[in-house]
């Protein structure tokens, strides 16, 4: 999973995707998620991370993710494995 590389975030977690125009707000864990999604980070490795960070637990923290993950793709935020960029 790849975030697509024409999206930019800020520090405060706004989100802004060039294609539709469209921007978002995210709060410090979305912050957090977004740019290890972005680094390649794998699920464990964002897991771990989260859990070691935030105060949640594995339960809500895999819900929470996969919601996330969902919008992201939902907003075209998500690079699909078989699409390349212009």
């Amino acid at each position: 999973m790849k975030i697509r590389k024409n999206v930019a975030i800020s520090e405060s977690g706004y989100i802004f995707n060039p294609t539709t125009g469209e921007s978002f707000s995210v709060n410090p864990i979305g912050i957090e998620i977004f740019y290890m999604i972005k680094e390649g980070k794998s699920y464990e490795e964002i897991s771990k991370t989260i859990l070691a960070n935030f105060r949640t637990d594995e339960d809500t923290f895999e819900k929470d993710y996969h919601d996330f993950v969902g919008l992201l793709n939902h907003y075209l935020l998500i690079e699909k494995e078989n699409e390349k960029e212009n």
